[in-house]
């Protein structure tokens, strides 16, 4: 019986690299594949190292300034 694999978003991680590396690391340009990631950790509850980068890309927006 095989085992599911301990790295279940490893290939949209992956992904991710690929497409920052090639547009400059500029996130906006890549967010189908961080869009992909975010999928694959809520399909898997985020038990893989990978869907700890998801929640820092998710929110490199402007900051508001505090009231």
């Amino acid at each position: 019986m095989a085992q599911p694999s301990k790295e279940p978003c490893k290939k949209e991680a992956c992904d991710i690299q690929a497409c920052l590396t090639k547009n400059n690391f500029i996130p906006q340009k890549c967010l189908k594949f961080i869009e992909a990631l975010q999928s694959c950790c809520e399909h898997c509850d985020y038990k893989s190292t990978h869907c700890a980068s998801v929640s820092g890309l998710l929110k490199q927006k402007p900051k508001q300034k505090a009231t």
